[in-house]
């Protein structure tokens, strides 16, 4: 599975379809709303949200919305990024509600060498969030810095940093419990 691209594998006008999509639960949306301090009734008491707002219904904070695209995004567009710079818009078109599904897809608009370091490149691209029924509920713009081939070659390629798992030394056996393979000593201890 491919996790981010180069600066040379990115195209102007690429479409990348993030898969698969994510069905928002009341869970979600209310641990993502205590975990941020978003305390809004709106999404939080359904009491209130039934008898005080259009929607008649808890709306789905539209942070979360966004964080889960950016996080469907990262497989295709930043998953190797040197730095995410700037978020240039961010538009909530429509509610999202408990037990929506949401997808989405990234446009790449434009591309540039960056100025300063000719071993990286800046990329533009446009998220898009929609539900199940085709409605679009989010639209942004970001700026990802994002290393050319020669970058990532140079430090170690694809995965640098990544352990190999450790060889058997001589006296050990390697044993299965209960479906974990664990590496036992020859006096039975790990």
């Amino acid at each position: 599975m491919q996790f981010g691209r180069t600066y040379e594998e990115f195209e102007i006008g690429a479409i990348y379809k993030h898969w698969p999509g994510k069905t928002v639960t009341e869970y979600d949306d209310h641990l993502f709303c205590l975990l941020t301090m978003n305390h809004h009734p709106l999404h939080m008491d359904a009491n209130y949200a039934e008898h005080t707002t259009d929607f008649g219904r808890n709306v789905v904070v539209g942070n979360y919305v966004y964080s889960l695209l950016l996080g469907m995004s990262v497989p295709d567009v930043s998953g190797k990024a040197i730095a995410n710079l700037e978020v240039a818009s961010l538009r909530h078109v429509a509610p999202t509600f408990h037990g929506d599904t949401i997808y989405g897809e990234t446009t790449v608009l434009d591309k540039r060498r960056s100025k300063s370091k000719d071993d990286r490149g800046i990329v533009e691209v446009e998220t898009r969030g929609y539900k199940q029924d085709g409605t679009l509920v989010c639209v942004f713009r970001r700026k990802v810095m994002v290393p050319t081939a020669s970058y990532v070659k140079e430090r170690g390629g694809e995965q640098p940093g990544r352990p190999e798992p450790a060889a058997a030394t001589p006296g050990t056996t390697t044993g299965t419990t209960t479906g974990t393979t664990t590496a036992t000593d020859s006096r039975g201890g790990k």
